[in-house]
């Protein structure tokens, strides 16, 4: 753990007692902070006391001696309305930041200068953050992975000069976090995506432009113009900048020809490494995440060869196009990851013919964007809330069945695709959509897709499905 000395002696707010508040309130306490804790939810209240931590109703604090709200990422700071707690600590001049800020100053006061990999875009940076991991960890690298990826940043080992840290940060993190400034900042991508806590698209395009705009190296995909503009913008500041792209050559920086990762520097271009051989890094845009991986580890010392092993052993990222089962020549991809049509793209991408269990919560725009893909779907199997609606969307382009649950979309799917004489047909889950009408999160979600799977005749399972979380309807 992070003892966040930086703030010994200061009184702080908190509020938001889930799993990263509490690893923050316990950092703070360790650090000699004066806090004051509360959540919404009173369960998480209770546990919270039970767990040792201070706690107090904030509205009844006195304020004019609080030097600082820290706030957690899923709480309104501005849209659609500020949180009640963001209102007071503004009305009293009351800084407002979130874990990652604290990681920050820990770093800057005790070990300025340590690799600190930050990483963030729309989609993909689960993938490219636990690759670098990999890549770090593999080469025999003190690897710290953290932060959005699941592991709250503070429970991490602190700071230090031969330690890595890789940490994932939404944009609801970055907008709490001010003073942000890795030694290595990658922005992937941006699509639009949580408009409804950012406003617009630029708004939520500055703030993840914070990643980079004090990072020491930046590290910045392409492929859309949001983040070219950015690019463009970080050179002309003078900003260390290294460009990546899946799907166009560069005069500078790592880009995808095919399968092979490609590295353009001082005019001479050389391959770094072909990624058809590793079936974790399939697809377009794992050529993107790989590429900007390589960057990052680039980086911070490793070398080409030390990149090219960890490579080949990625054993991929959970809930993201992974493979958890086969029967037959039928393989079962559990993509639950894919909350929005632009997540899901890739994995409809990448499999053909797919028998495509989709829905959920839908999100803005619904799967218009995937229209594209639905050449390559065999029959889809839509569940939840989006069921109606998606059934709209593709019923002119595909087959498909309402199933309603996942329980039903699996049994007809694995039916369906056991009939198929194609080379390899895939049961994929990607819903392209939040998974919040039927399941906590999209790892519970993933989770029962896989325990479903599990439970058919004559599967052979790729992953321990012993191991996977409880889940429920």
């Amino acid at each position: 753990m992070i003892a966040a000395s930086t703030f010994q002696g200061r009184r702080v707010a908190l509020f938001g007692l889930g799993g990263s508040g509490l690893a923050t309130a316990k950092s703070l306490a360790a650090g000699g902070a004066e806090i004051s804790a509360w959540d919404d939810n009173p369960a998480q209240v209770e546990a919270a006391r039970a767990a040792g931590i201070a706690v107090a109703d904030l509205r009844g604090l006195d304020w004019s001696s609080i030097t600082t709200l820290v706030l957690a990422p899923g709480v309104p700071l501005t849209h659609p309305k500020p949180h009640w707690t963001v209102e007071l600590a503004t009305r009293h001049g009351v800084e407002i930041i979130g874990d990652i800020e604290i990681f920050v100053r820990e770093r800057r006061a005790h070990a300025p200068g340590s690799p600190f990999i930050a990483i963030t875009g729309t989609n993909g940076k689960s993938t490219t953050t636990a690759l670098i991991a990999h890549l770090v960890a593999h080469s025999g690298r003190d690897a710290q992975l953290g932060g959005n990826i699941g592991t709250a940043v503070l429970t991490l080992a602190p700071a230090a000069a031969d330690r890595v840290h890789i940490v994932e940060c939404s944009s609801y993190q970055i907008d709490l976090a001010p003073s942000l400034d890795p030694s290595t900042g990658l922005l992937l991508n941006l699509t639009p995506d949580h408009l409804d806590r950012h406003g617009s698209m630029q708004h939520y395009a500055d703030i993840k432009a914070r990643l980079v705009a004090h990072s020491d190296v930046a590290i910045v995909g392409v492929d859309d113009a949001w983040c070219r503009g950015i690019a463009d913008r970080l050179e002309l500041q003078g900003r260390q900048l290294r460009r990546v792209s899946k799907d166009q050559p560069l005069a500078s920086g790592l880009f995808a020809q095919g399968s092979v990762i490609r590295q353009a520097q001082d005019g001479q271009v050389h391959d770094l490494v072909d990624l058809g051989p590793i079936a974790t890094l399939r697809g377009s845009h794992n050529a993107q995440n790989a590429a900007a991986a390589i960057a990052a580890c680039q980086s911070v010392g490793l070398s080409d060869d030390e990149i090219r092993a960890g490579l080949a052993t990625f054993p991929g990222l959970k809930h993201r196009m992974q493979p958890v089962a086969r029967r037959g020549r039928v393989v079962f991809v559990n993509d639950s990851k894919a909350t929005n049509a632009e997540a899901a793209a890739p994995a409809l991408q990448s499999f053909e013919p797919i028998y495509w269990i989709a829905g959920g919560l839908p999100k803005e725009g619904g799967i218009a964007a995937l229209e594209p893909f639905f050449p390559r779907i065999a029959k889809a199997y839509l569940i939840g809330e989006a069921a109606a609606g998606f059934a709209a969307a593709i019923g002119a382009h595909a087959d498909f069945e309402i199933s309603g649950t996942l329980g039903k979309a699996v049994a007809a799917a694995a039916r369906d695709a056991a009939q198929d004489a194609a080379e390899m047909p895939a049961v994929l889950l990607s819903p392209a959509c939040a998974s919040f009408d039927q399941y906590r999160n999209f790892e519970v979600r993933g989770d029962a897709y896989v325990s479903l799977v599990s439970g058919l005749a004559d599967i052979e399972m790729l992953i321990d499905a012993d191991n996977i979380g409880e889940h429920h309807g």
